[in-house]
């Protein structure tokens, strides 16, 4: 029986994250791009002034909201759906692109990226348009809702909308409790005993006993401790990777040198089928890229619709931003470290290290802390992958609320935590392919509403453009008054 499910599980686990699925996410993120305009380069300066900009010059970005208001501050909704997407896909993801796809992988996570941004604004901005209040005040929003309302308000397609929705919802809270839950706080237990002898079970208690606190307070709490937990793990990691960059400076010229070259090598390293060196950089590339930033998945809208915010383009470009920061920022800087390091041959791509995963990325740490590199990356995956679980188990919520209501939250919330701890002990290879499954499962009744309702985004970007950017409303004013 176990093999049975194992080689079903395998079976569509091949379709999802195989060519099928990687193209049909790639195509989505080329569709919506073209429908807003190429919105992401065209007003990269707006965006960015938008997002990160803002932080800096509009209090009402970082402003909380008052203590019976439900809703979470737009830096707050960016903390946390980054908590969740910023994860150890971010570092392990990245080392197995290379040891796998070779250099040339990075090139195509980028490209993965740069159209994914698009993917990941249309969820936010459909998000913000469907969402609605539940009974206790709190914003729900999410591909379960602009697929029942959205796709469902088409003719002929309501038992459509209302049947992807509950599949979206299913596939939601299966995966929470695997890739957002006991594959991360895995790699938290292991990572620890490696770098400081800590026994799993310890780690569990500990993680269960935080993880409780934090998670059975409810999305404001989560949120709290998101945008002050996303900020210093990104910082201290970023930081930590640019004195790795820096301590190797001459060999980054040649590092992306070799990550173009590889994009379109036509022999693998070592020899090999010509063309198989593309087709190994491009599937992993985008499966890794993909796997980091979550665009496309329908996951971090959840949370990006519970901010405060009223703009539905306001939204999006933060899911803009999200995707940016993601992977092409932080998984660029864990490639660069890598790559200049000498653990692979920059002339030829092949492997130069025996090492795998994040003991790849701890070695390339090590060439400047030395045996406090692997302690370094240890701490990392701790708080990466520890707000992972924080930010999913909002996402895991939000599907069980949708199929079962509101009033039995807590169920979820518990188990959740208890899952924690067994996360933590066990060895849960068939549970991490199974789960690796029904994340990539929810991309495609996820891809369906957002493609169908590409229009709708359209116009809402148009109208946003004209409006905000071009300042049309203000020239007709003025017209008006002449």
């Amino acid at each position: 029986m176990l093999e049975m499910i194992t080689n079903i599980n395998n079976a569509v686990n091949g379709i999802v994250w195989g060519t099928v699925g990687i193209t049909l996410l790639l195509a989505a993120g080329i569709i919506l791009t073209a429908v807003n305009k190429g919105f992401q380069f065209a007003h990269a300066a707006h965006w960015i002034k938008k997002t990160i900009g803002a932080i800096f010059t509009d209090r009402h970005i970082t402003a909380h909201t008052a203590k019976e208001n439900k809703a979470i501050s737009q830096f707050q909704s960016l903390c946390t759906a980054m908590a969740a997407t910023i994860g150890t896909g971010n570092i392990v993801g990245v080392a197995t692109a290379i040891i796998l796809g070779g250099p040339g992988a990075i090139f195509w996570m980028w490209v993965m990226a740069l159209f994914g941004m698009m993917t990941n604004y249309s969820e936010n901005v459909l998000g913000i348009y469907f969402r609605r209040k539940s009974a206790s005040g709190e914003w729900r929003g999410g591909a379960m809702y602009y697929l029942k309302d959205g796709l469902g308000g088409y003719k002929g397609c309501k038992k459509l909308g209302t049947v992807l929705a509950v599949l979206f919802s299913a596939f939601c809270l299966l995966a929470s409790f695997g890739i957002g839950n006991m594959s991360q706080v895995n790699s938290i237990a292991g990572n620890m005993e490696s770098a400081f002898s800590i026994p799993p079970f310890v780690t569990g208690i500990a993680l269960v006993i935080i993880g409780s606190v934090v998670i059975l307070g409810g999305l404001k709490r989560v949120a709290a401790v998101a945008e002050k937990l996303v900020p210093f793990m990104a910082i201290l990691y970023i930081v930590g990777a640019l004195v790795v960059i820096a301590f190797h400076i001459g060999a980054v010229p040649a590092v992306f040198v070799s990550i173009c070259k590889g994009a379109f090598a036509a022999k693998a390293a070592g020899g090999g089928a010509v063309g198989y060196g593309i087709q190994k950089a491009i599937t992993w590339g985008f499966k890794r890229g993909a796997f980091s930033n979550e665009a496309g998945l329908g996951s971090s809208v959840m949370v990006h619709s519970s901010s405060n915010v009223t703009e539905p383009v306001q939204q999006g470009m933060w899911g803009i931003f999200e995707v940016f920061c993601d992977t092409i920022i932080v998984c660029t800087l864990t490639a660069v470290a890598v790559l200049s390091s000498g653990a692979v041959d920059l002339q030829t791509g092949a492997m130069v290290s025996q090492n795998a995963g994040s003991g790849l990325v701890g070695e390339a740490f090590s060439t400047v802390f030395g045996g406090a590199g692997s302690k370094f990356i240890a701490i990392a995956i701790l708080l990466f992958a520890f707000s992972t679980t924080l930010g999913w188990s909002h996402y895991g919520a939000t599907a069980w609320q949708y199929l079962f209501g509101e009033k039995t939250s807590v169920i979820y919330k518990v188990a959740f935590v208890v899952m924690i701890f067994f996360g933590c002990t066990m060895s849960l290879s068939l549970a991490w392919d199974l789960s690796d499954t029904f994340n990539g499962l929810m991309m495609i009744p996820n891809l369906i509403g957002v493609l169908s309702l590409s229009p709708l985004v359209a116009r809402i970007t148009k109208n946003y453009v004209d409006r905000v950017i071009r300042g049309k409303d203000k020239e007709a004013m003025l017209s008006a008054a002449a």
